[in-house]
């Protein structure tokens, strides 16, 4: 009796700890293109949901140096557990670690969001970029739009 219960004890903590490896945060690649100087640094700021993106407050907000930058593009990896995230992204030219606009509140610096091109003037809704990141749709594109 006793064998089968540490035999059960075992396989039980063998499931959870191939579980938990399964749930931990996995390095995201997120392919960031049209910049167009290497001055400044790249701000993302990940949201979880519609309410966070509205009163802009990011789950997570980091922040890449353009060192890598090559023809306009560049690859930064954001650890990330599976499930759905909404990415935006400034280009901070003068590193002032926000998105500077004229005095009617155009972005006077390029920013861009997950998976979506901006064509019209107004803010997207949170449900326009969010993505799915799973095991297997690990990447994002974000292109950077210049007013």
């Amino acid at each position: 009796m006793r064998k089968k219960i540490v035999f059960c004890m075992s396989v039980i903590g063998l499931i959870f700890v191939t579980f938990s490896f399964s749930l931990r945060a996995q390095n995201r690649q997120i392919k960031v293109s049209g910049i167009r100087s290497e001055k400044g640094k790249i701000i993302v700021s990940i949201f979880k949901n519609a309410e966070s993106y509205e009163s802009e407050k990011p789950f997570k907000r980091l922040v890449f140096d353009k060192k890598d930058l090559t023809n306009g593009s560049m690859i930064v990896s954001v650890p990330l557990e599976s499930g759905v995230y909404g990415m935006a992204m400034v280009d901070d030219e003068n590193n002032n670690g926000e998105i500077d606009k004229n005095f009617v509140g155009i972005p006077q610096e390029g920013f861009g969001f997950s998976n979506f091109f901006l064509t019209k003037m107004k803010k997207p809704a949170f449900d326009e970029f969010k993505v799915n990141l799973s095991s297997t749709n690990t990447g994002v594109e974000m292109k950077v739009k210049y007013l």
